[in-house]
């Protein structure tokens, strides 16, 4: 696509990965009239290889894909380097959004969408991405969170559970470590979006649930409790102090 030459700055290049070409089309128009720089994948074998090739800020991913599906291409392009991984899905089912998020996902969107959502979306995502080398730079100091059976390192952003180190997502950790920070102390969902997704508005509150259900099913489900109406609060294991 066509990069914006009045932008002082390289701008950002995000892979879209839709086999849909209409739909794929549209969205890489809208990326490119933001200023960003927008390439196109049909299937998630294409998407693996550019990814490794370009070497994207952003990378939005669709499930359904000839070749190789969004979720394996989706694994196999974070598990190659970390880059942040907005995923399409055509069906509003909450299961299939925990397993989109437990592939190493970050967001997700269900079709049909507006392109203005999709771009709110992409940029809170991006501005996650500086706000996270500016709170691992901050976190170089801070102490490691002991609660016994869990642990939680910040500055090397390592979670292990009675000694084996779980496999949490960049989303996963900052969810974690911040609720960790304040054991039993309920966050609302809009107070978890503002720290860990960095959106100042309340229309992501079910990205919250899905991955306070993605942490769940790696830590079990007692340890995130569920405040109706509000939000959620960590609860530490019963098996050590909390630090």
């Amino acid at each position: 696509m066509i990069n914006n030459s009045m932008s002082p700055a390289k701008p950002h290049t995000i892979l879209v990965v839709e086999d849909e070409p209409t739909l794929a089309t549209a969205i890489a128009q809208r990326l490119t009239a933001e200023g960003w720089t927008a390439r196109v994948a049909s299937d998630g074998a294409s998407a693996v290889q550019a990814a490794a090739q370009l070497r994207p800020h952003l990378v939005i991913m669709d499930i359904m894909l000839p070749v190789m599906d969004g979720l394996e291409a989706t694994k196999r392009i974070v598990a190659e380097r970390p880059v942040p991984v907005l995923i399409l899905t055509a069906r509003d089912d909450e299961a299939d959004k925990v397993i989109g998020l437990g592939a190493g996902a970050d967001d997700y969107m269900t079709k049909p969408f507006s392109m203005r959502e999709l771009i709110a979306r992409c940029k809170a995502l991006l501005r996650r991405v500086e706000r996270a080398k500016v709170i691992a730079k901050n976190s170089e100091n801070e102490k490691v969170l002991d609660f016994g059976s869990l642990i939680i390192d910040p500055a090397q952003r390592i979670v292990t559970m009675d000694g084996t180190q779980i496999h949490l997502t960049p989303t996963e950790f900052d969810l974690l470590a911040t609720l960790a920070r304040k054991p039993k102390s309920v966050l609302t969902r809009e107070k978890l979006l503002e720290e860990v997704w960095d959106w100042v508005d309340a229309s992501g509150t079910r990205t919250v649930d899905s991955h306070v259900k993605a942490l769940r099913h790696k830590l079990g489900s007692e340890m995130i409790r569920t405040v109706h109406g509000v939000g959620y609060a960590f609860e530490p294991p019963e098996s050590g102090p909390a630090a």
